[in-house]
C-alpha cells in the first residue's frame, strides 16, 4: 500500500509533512511538527503583573470592562453620591450665599450609607471571585507575590472609593468659585475635605477587603461588610446620644473610636476645622485626636497585614 507525502509549512514557519491516504484507506496517525518556540519577547515582571491587577481591579469595581449589568450599582451610587452636591450648589449660587450650605468634611459622613454600600458590593466583587473560582494560585504561578496581590487590591479599591468620595467634593468646589465664593476659604475647605476622603477611602477599603476575603461567597461577603459598618455606627451613635442624655460628655469622644465613621468624623473635627456629628458636637480635641490618628492607622495597617497572612494560606 503506498502514500503520497505532502510538504507544507505549519502556522509557525516550520515545515509539516502531510500525509493523504488513498480512498476508502484508514488515516493514518501523523506527528505534525508545529514548530514550538521558546518565547524571546520582552519579559515586563512584577511591577508590569502589578499595575495590570490594579488597573483591573479598578476598572472592574465600576464595572467597566464587565457586562452592563455589572456596570448598573456602581454608576448608580456614583450619581447619588454627586446629585446632592449639586443641587447644594444651585441652592447656594440661586440664594447668593457666603458659604456652602454643607462643609467639605462633612458631605462623605453624611452620605456614609452610600460609601458603605458600594464597599460592600465591590469589595467582595474584587477578592471573593477568585478565591470562590480558585485563580489565586494562578496569579503566583506568574511573576507576582502575596504582596505584590494585596497592594495592587488595596490600592485599587482604596482608589475606587476615593473616586466616589472626591468626586462630589469637586463639584461642591467648583460650584463654589462659579459661586465667586471667598477663594481662599474654598480652597481651605476643599483640601481638608479631600484630606477626610483620602483617610476615610483608605479605612472603609481595608475593612471591607478583609471582610470579603474571609468568605469565598459574593453573598455572604456584601452582607457581612454591610453589618459591621451600618451596625458599628448605629451601636456607637445610640450610646453616644445615651451619654449626651445622661450629661456623660466626656464618654462621647472615645466612644466614636469604635465605629469607623465616627472615628474619620472625630478626626475631622480634632485635625481638618470640620463641625462633629457627634451629639452635641462634642467631637475630639488634638489631643484625643492623637489617639484617633492611632486607631486609624492601626486598623489600616492591621486589615493590609491581616490580607497577607490570608493569602499566604491561600496560595499554597
Amino acid at each position: 500500500m503506498s502514500f503520497k507525502t505532502r510538504t507544507g509549512t505549519s502556522h509557525t514557519g516550520q515545515p509539516a509533512s502531510v500525509q493523504q491516504a488513498p480512498p476508502g484507506a484508514a488515516p493514518a496517525d501523523v506527528i505534525h511538527n508545529i514548530g514550538y518556540r521558546h518565547y524571546d519577547g520582552p519579559r515586563l515582571g512584577r511591577a508590569y503583573a502589578r499595575r495590570s491587577l490594579f488597573s483591573q481591579s479598578l476598572r472592574g469595581a465600576y464595572g467597566l470592562g464587565r457586562s452592563a449589568k455589572s456596570k448598573v450599582l456602581p454608576m448608580l451610587l456614583l450619581a447619588v453620591m454627586c446629585l446632592p452636591a449639586g443641587i447644594l450648589v444651585a441652592v447656594a449660587v440661586a440664594t447668593d450665599t457666603d458659604e456652602l450650605p454643607v462643609e467639605y468634611t462633612r458631605y462623605a459622613i453624611i452620605l456614609q450609607a452610600v460609601i458603605g454600600l458600594f464597599v460592600a458590593s465591590q469589595a467582595p466583587q474584587s477578592v471573593s471571585r477568585d478565591l470562590r473560582f480558585k485563580t489565586v494560585p494562578l496569579y503566583f504561578s506568574r511573576p507576582i507575590e502575596t504582596a505584590d496581590y494585596v497592594a495592587a487590591k488595596f490600592a485599587a479599591m482604596a482608589s475606587a472609593v476615593f473616586m466616589l468620595t472626591a468626586v462630589p467634593v469637586a463639584i461642591l468646589y467648583v460650584g463654589a468659585l462659579l459661586g465667586k465664593l471667598d477663594f481662599v476659604d474654598q480652597t481651605k475647605g476643599f483640601a481638608q475635605g479631600m484630606v477626610s476622603v483620602a483617610l476615610l477611602s483608605l479605612l472603609f477599603s481595608g475593612i471591607g477587603l478583609v471582610i470579603a476575603a474571609l468568605t469565598p461567597r459574593r453573598g455572604f461577603g456584601v452582607a457581612a461588610v454591610i453589618a459591621v459598618l451600618t451596625i458599628s455606627y448605629g451601636a456607637v451613635s445610640t450610646m453616644q446620644a445615651i451619654a449626651d442624655e445622661q450629661a456623660s460628655t466626656g464618654s462621647i469622644e472615645w466612644l466614636g473610636l469604635f465605629s469607623p465613621i465616627t472615628l474619620i468624623d472625630g478626626i475631622g473635627s480634632a485635625f481638618l476645622g470640620a463641625t462633629s456629628a457627634a451629639p452635641g458636637q462634642y467631637g475630639p480635641d488634638a489631643s484625643t485626636g492623637i489617639v484617633y490618628l492611632l486607631v486609624l492607622a492601626a486598623l489600616v495597617a492591621g486589615s493590609y497585614a491581616l490580607l497577607i497572612r490570608r493569602y499566604r494560606k491561600v496560595g499554597l
